[in-house]
């Protein structure tokens, strides 16, 4: 059996696509449970964030496991597998190891070294041990990797290339400014209760907002959050819970808004956002046109199904986009982008002189020169409304780590609005510096996943070498009572001097070999050592299954719940 994962990140997909990859809590144990049920699977993990989603299995056909994994993550998901396929990423047996320890250590994350995703991965180990689908090996790299990634938070100063998530966002929706000074006075509302919604709480309680208000459907929860902020000994916060039909009430009063809940539909809309600033400023919100639309003369886009030659969905593009340009054909393969460019190069849309259909082709020709590289286009963000169009000092501040989203993006056009969520963290994190420190969290990794892939092979030959010695002492245990047989004179002493002394010699024997066959086993390519070992003392399959089965048994008595 061997170590595999399949999923995507943001690193791998739009964030678009990871928002309607998202997997609640109950579609992740179902995935478990059916892939556990697969043919080529016998364990199964999923760690699913707000900026990931990988299922790891361990099985024993590497083509079949790829495409059952594939397609299961495309069923629980909702998102064809068609569709899905250009943005997962493989990883198999030492690459796997490697990408979970550097996952552990936050080399992986939107925020390099964040810590966070420490708990995750606990969590998502918890989860496979609830539903009896992690075995031995998942056991044992998840447990390595939580202990991987604590080592390089202490042996280094990974945490000072990045911080939370939550931190992240508090920073962007500051302007760069000290968390502190922005956070002092102003009022939180924290939608959800939830670890990130519990630590965002906790850092603007630390940070010295006056109040905190803790949001969730479940209430009993909403209220426990509470009373641990409004007990903390490091704050002295006000704090309260309300139910979820308060929250529009709750806007109005609010300065700062955090939202990550579990939610499959968006929990504020831009509506909602709108009627809370009005009722703060006592004006309504007035909507920022974006760069495309806020310039004069305003100059029409292709309407959708306008040509039928158009190799691309026009149903699909967003408003606002020129359907020859570089967001509109985000996502598109190699083939497809030669045939736009040649689109593009004869269609005469009426748009800035800034951007003609010429100037449209030769970057989308250029595109399909990557594409034919890397595989696909990213999807690309919106950019931000144009710096000549003033913006309001904002009346409201607001935070969506939800995935999939919690905020109606819409809501960033709003004067008087700061949003901040997962896709413009991703944008903003791709230009913060690296630590000096990230070159030593690598080399830590490396020599993690060496010495657990030793220690696997290792342990995979441990059953051989336990059913050969068992073998070997049945064999001494029945040619000593044959002994006894024939010289039934011999005295206790006697006995016991032959008994030794042929329990000396079998162990000599077996010495050298066992030891050395564990340590060539324990080097790369030493499988093989385990079956040669059984071909060449003939042992019986099932007495090593056995071995192996009583093992698991141990192991299972140990582990944590």
């Amino acid at each position: 059996m061997s170590l595999l994962v399949v999923g995507l990140s943001h690193r791998s997909a739009p964030v678009s696509v990871l928002e309607r990859a998202a997997l609640a809590a109950e579609a992740q144990g179902k995935l478990l449970q059916d892939t556990v049920a697969a043919e080529p699977a016998t364990e199964a993990a999923v760690l699913a964030t707000c900026n990931r989603i990988e299922l790891y299995a361990d099985v024993d056909k590497f083509h079949a496991g790829v495409a059952e994994l594939s397609t299961l993550l495309a069923q629980h998901s909702g998102v064809g597998l068609d569709e899905l396929t250009p943005y997962l990423y493989v990883h198999y047996e030492d690459r796997a190891v490697h990408h979970l320890f550097s996952v552990a250590c936050g080399l992986d994350s939107m925020v390099v070294g964040e810590g966070q995703i420490l708990g995750q991965i606990k969590d998502s180990l918890a989860r496979a041990q609830d539903l009896h689908t992690a075995g031995r090996l998942l056991n044992d790299l998840f447990q390595q990797a939580l202990r991987v990634g604590k080592r390089a938070h202490s042996e280094t100063g990974i945490d000072r290339a990045g911080q939370s998530l939550v931190t992240f966002g508090l920073e962007q929706l500051a302007a760069g400014g000290a968390i502190p000074a922005w956070a002092a006075g102003r009022k939180a509302l924290v939608i959800g209760a939830g670890s990130m919604s519990s630590l965002a709480a906790a850092t603007l309680a630390r940070a010295g907002v006056a109040e905190v208000v803790v949001a969730n459907r479940t209430f009993d929860r909403a209220e426990r959050l509470a009373r641990i902020l409004a007990e903390g000994d490091d704050t002295t916060v006000a704090a309260r819970a309300v139910p979820m039909d308060a929250v529009p009430g709750e806007l109005t009063r609010a300065d700062v808004v955090v939202s990550c809940t579990g939610a499959t539909g968006l929990v504020l809309t831009a509506e909602a956002v709108a009627l809370a600033v009005e009722g703060r400023t006592g004006r309504p919100a007035a909507e920022i046109a974006p760069e495309a639309e806020a310039e004069e003369p305003r100059t029409p886009l292709l309407a959708a199904g306008a040509d039928d030659n158009c190799p691309l969905d026009l149903a699909a593009v967003q408003p606002g986009f020129s359907v020859a340009g570089e967001a509109a054909v985000a996502g598109m393969d190699a083939a497809t982008l030669e045939q736009h460019a040649a689109w593009a190069a004869g269609t005469t849309v009426d748009r800035r002189e800034r951007r003609t259909p010429e100037a449209d082709a030769e970057l989308i020709a250029a595109l399909a020169a990557t594409a034919a590289t890397v595989g696909r286009i990213p999807e690309r963000r919106r950019p931000e409304p144009v710096a000549e169009v003033p913006r309001p000092a904002p009346a409201l501040f607001l935070l969506d780590l939800a995935m999939p989203r919690d905020i109606d993006a819409a809501a960033h056009r709003l004067a008087g609005v700061r949003l901040v969520d997962i896709e413009s963290l991703a944008e903003a994190s791709a230009d913060a510096p690296m630590a000096a420190d990230v070159d030593q969290v690598r080399r830590i990794v490396s020599d993690e996943v060496a010495a657990f892939g030793a220690a696997q092979r290792a342990a995979h030959i441990t059953p051989t070498v336990v059913a050969l010695r068992t073998m070997a002492a049945d064999v001494v245990a029945g040619e000593i009572a044959r002994l006894d047989g024939r010289l039934p004179d011999l005295d206790e002493r006697q006995r016991g001097e032959i008994r030794q002394a042929v329990h000396r010699v079998v162990d000599k024997l077996l010495h050298a070999p066992t030891v050395r066959v564990k340590q060539l086993a324990a080097e790369p390519g030493g499988a093989g050592y385990a079956d040669a070992l059984r071909t060449l003392f003939d042992l019986d399959p099932e007495t090593v299954a056995a071995v192996s089965r009583a093992g698991d048994s141990t192991d299972k008595k140990d582990r944590p719940a």
